[in-house]
Formats: structure tokens, C-alpha cells, sequence
């Protein structure tokens, strides 16, 4: 076939009936290949006619069903999301009846009627905790015993020592939930705090002890144990305490005196123990002694004797002042400083400044001798800090006012107290400004009889 050397070429387009089977057929007779755009070529009345390619619609197809296979039911991909039954049985209406769906509890005209009472879940929609049945919650907390009931009782003793309310202690034991065979270990935990506590610890701890025996907070039976317990820890004990089986045998006499104890529990305690143990036997021998003495039982009262600021400050004006001279007679400050705490009342320290200058005054013979001990004796109490800044003040103030009646019997008083705050001050005992305190008596003299008699400042 001969051809135009320039032909028309025109773009027809096909009818969108005409499938795509029967388009490549008429298109493309010859089976030729394509054209320079891919479509097919065909020759009609000697012209060159190009076809161009399009896309055909498709024609809609059958409803492809669910296969099951294996006993699974596989859906095409396309049918995925349509929203027919895929049972292929379905109506197309809601499910459950319009009752379903996300956030519906049911129809909008169904009415719930209050009878769910056997509805026991809190999460449920329907729960009503007024119908429910009456539940009783009871609280418990397990019970204590070893170091968690010694960590629990161990701040309650410790507070018990500073406000001394016997009554605030038995309401804290009671809260806690112990257990009945350890229930021996507050009294022993306390008998082992006082130990290691000066007299009027001690002392509290026996008046703790007789007091919860009569509010039954503890009973006799976990009174002995606790004390037999105490008496196989003497040789630990002794190591933070070098005088536990004396103190243990007073803490078991005070205990059968108070009617704590029976007096048979020392008796069979000397048969039960062996003779090996001599620590033992020290402490019950101790509460025998104290027991069988003359008007034993009522001495026992003040075993431990009255200390701390309960004493009258009479009392504790005459050991300070005993604790002074006991120093100017042998010189140890160390043991001054010992016997001054062992008082136990930090707030009274400054009758000891007033005191010991006092001695300074009255002791005008020897004063040079007697002022150089005091100002040592001072200065070790200061370093140590038994003798505070405010407390050393408040000592030589009381002096100075006290001079003017001091001066009657020490006429040279006011030069004395001069020369020793020199020295004090020297020490750095005082401060300078306390050294400016210090009084000076106003001389007076009388002149000449020619100008009158009068007297002249």
C-alpha cells in the first residue's frame, strides 16, 4: 500500500459502547504494531486514521460473594467496606435493632426500671450503691513483732521521756496491733532505754511501768518475761551500761513493791538461774537487799532519789557550793565539770559563776590564790560549754548587784571584784563590754573645816 508522503492524520474517537475487545479488533485488523503514541492504525479511503487510546468504563459486574475456605470466610478486598450482609441473607438494618453502636446503652425509648439490685459491678451503668446490701468494712493491719514493733515502741518511750504522760503512752500501745507473744518487748525495750538514761529517767520509767500494769496495758506473766529476758542480756548490757545488774535489781524491787511482781518471782528466778551466771545473780541479790531491808518497801519509793530540777534550789545551792570548795581543795577541774552535769539542771549553771565569785569576795585573805583558781575553774567550765556566754553574764551581774550589801561585810569588795574581772578578762572569760559593768564605789571625803563642814564629791 502506497502512502502519502504527508497524510492527514486525524484523532477519532471511539463510541463508549464499543468493549475493548472489539475496539483493538477494527482498530488493528492487520495486527500491526502501534503508532508513535501507542495507538492502533488503520487505513479507510486511502487516509491514515489514528485511534487514540482511552479508558473504557466498566461496565458494572456481579456482586462477588464471601468464599470460605477452610472453614474461614474470605472477602474480596473491594467488598470490604461495603455495608451489606456479607451472609449474603442481610436486610441492610441497623444492628440490634438500633440498640447498638459506640456510646448507646440501648434504644431511645427503652426505660430501665430500678430492680437491678443484683447488680454488684461499680462499673456497671446500672449500680446503685444505696440498694446494695449492707457491707461491713472492717480495717486490719498486720501484726507487729521483732524490729518493727521495737521501731514502733522505741519513739514512743523516747517521746514518753520528755513530757512524761504515762496516759498518751497507753493510747499509742493500744492502736498498735502487737503480737501476743511479743507483747513483753515494750516493757523491755523501755527497761533498756532507761538503763542508759540518768535517775529521773529511770524513775519515770518505773511510774510508766506501774501504770500501764494498772490499765492493763501490760500483765504480770509478760512482766516477768521481759525482766527474765533483761537478766540472761546483762553481759551485752554491761558493755553500754557498767552498772546494769545493780540498776536491773532496783528496776525488779521497785517493780514487786509497786505490786507489779509478786515477791515468789525473785525466789524462783535464784533457783531457775545457774550460779555460772554472776551477773545474774548480782542484780537479784540487789532487789533481795533492797526488799529485805528496814521499811524496805516504802524506801523503795525514792530509789533512784530526786534529780533534775525537781530537787529545791536550796539543795542545789549547797552542792554547787560543795562542788566549788571539793576544787579549791584538790584542783581537779575534770571532776567538777562531772559532778556539775551529773546535777542535770543546765539552766541553773549560772548559780555556779555566782557562787564561785562570790568566794573570790569573802575569801579576801588568800584572794590572789583564790582568784586564780576560780578563773580556771571558770575558764574550763566555758570551754566545754557547761557554762554558756548568757549564763556567765547573768553570774557576774548578779554579782554586781549584789555588791552594795556584799561591801558591809567585805569592805574591800569593790576592789576585789575589779582585780578579778581583770584577770577573767585576761582568760577571755568576759567580754569587754562586761568588764565596763563592772562598779566602782563613789569616794566621798571631807574638806577642810574652813570651808564649812560640807561635803565634797
Amino acid at each position: 500500500m502506497e502512502v502519502d508522503a504527508q497524510p492527514n492524520v486525524n484523532f477519532v474517537e471511539q463510541n463508549g459502547d464499543v468493549s475493548s475487545d472489539e475496539a483493538d479488533t477494527n482498530n488493528n485488523p492487520s495486527g500491526e504494531g502501534d503508532g508513535m503514541n501507542g495507538g492502533p492504525i488503520s487505513a479507510l479511503d486511502g487516509r491514515i486514521t489514528r485511534k487514540a487510546k482511552r479508558r473504557l468504563r466498566k461496565s458494572p459486574s456481579k456482586e462477588l460473594l464471601p468464599v470460605v475456605l477452610n472453614g474461614l470466610v474470605t472477602v474480596p478486598q473491594k467488598e470490604k467496606n461495603m455495608r451489606k450482609s456479607r451472609a449474603g441473607r442481610g436486610r441492610g438494618l441497623p444492628k440490634k435493632g438500633g440498640a447498638g453502636g459506640k456510646g448507646t446503652w440501648g434504644k431511645p425509648d427503652d426505660v430501665y426500671e430500678e430492680n437491678d439490685a443484683d447488680c454488684q459491678d461499680v462499673n456497671d451503668p446500672n449500680y446503685d450503691s444505696d440498694i446494695q446490701a449492707d457491707i461491713a468494712l472492717k480495717a486490719t493491719s498486720p501484726k507487729l513483732k521483732g524490729k518493727e514493733l521495737l521501731d514502733m515502741v522505741e519513739p514512743i518511750i523516747q517521746e514518753y521521756f520528755e513530757n512524761g504522760d504515762t496516759d498518751e503512752v497507753a493510747e499509742c500501745l493500744s492502736q498498735l496491733n502487737i503480737d501476743t507473744v511479743d507483747r513483753h518487748e515494750v516493757a523491755s525495750n523501755a527497761l533498756t532505754l532507761a538503763m542508759e538514761r540518768k535517775a529521773p529517767e529511770k524513775e519515770m520509767t518505773s511510774v510508766l511501768i506501774s501504770d500501764l500494769y494498772g490499765l492493763k496495758v501490760v500483765s504480770e506473766a509478760e512482766l516477768e518475761v521481759a525482766f527474765e529476758q533483761l537478766l540472761h542480756q546483762l553481759p551485752d548490757l554491761t558493755l553500754d551500761s557498767p552498772d546494769a545488774p545493780i540498776v536491773l535489781g532496783q528496776f525488779i524491787a521497785r517493780a514487786i513493791a509497786d505490786d507489779c511482781l509478786a515477791p515468789r518471782f525473785l525466789q524462783s528466778l535464784k533457783k531457775k538461774i545457774k550460779e555460772e551466771h554472776i551477773l545474774c545473780f548480782q542484780a537479784l541479790n540487789r532487789a533481795d537487799l533492797l526488799l529485805n531491808m528496814k521499811h524496805g518497801m516504802l524506801k523503795l519509793d525514792n530509789v533512784w532519789g530526786v534529780g533534775g530540777g525537781r530537787r529545791p534550789v536550796k539543795v542545789l545551792v549547797k552542792k554547787v557550793v560543795l562542788l566549788i570548795k571539793e576544787f579549791l581543795s584538790s584542783g581537779d577541774a575534770k571532776e567538777a565539770f562531772r559532778c556539775l552535769v551529773e546535777l542535770d539542771v543546765p539552766h541553773f549553771h549560772h548559780e555556779l559563776v555566782y557562787e564561785a565569785v562570790y568566794m573570790v569576795l569573802e575569801r579576801y585573805e588568800s584572794v590572789e590564790r583564790v582568784a586564780q583558781s576560780i578563773a580556771t575553774l571558770l575558764k574550763y567550765m566555758f570551754d566545754h560549754n557547761a557554762v554558756t556566754i548568757d549564763q556567765m553574764n547573768t553570774g557576774f551581774r548578779r554579782v554586781f548587784a549584789s555588791l552594795p550589801d556584799i561591801v558591809i561585810d567585805v569592805p574591800h569588795a569593790f576592789t576585789i571584784m575589779e582585780r578579778f574581772a581583770d584577770i577573767c578578762r585576761q582568760e577571755d572569760i568576759i567580754s569587754a563590754q562586761l568588764r565596763a559593768e563592772v562598779p566602782t564605789r563613789v569616794r566621798k571625803r571631807f574638806v577642810s573645816e574652813g570651808d564649812g563642814g560640807r561635803l565634797k564629791e
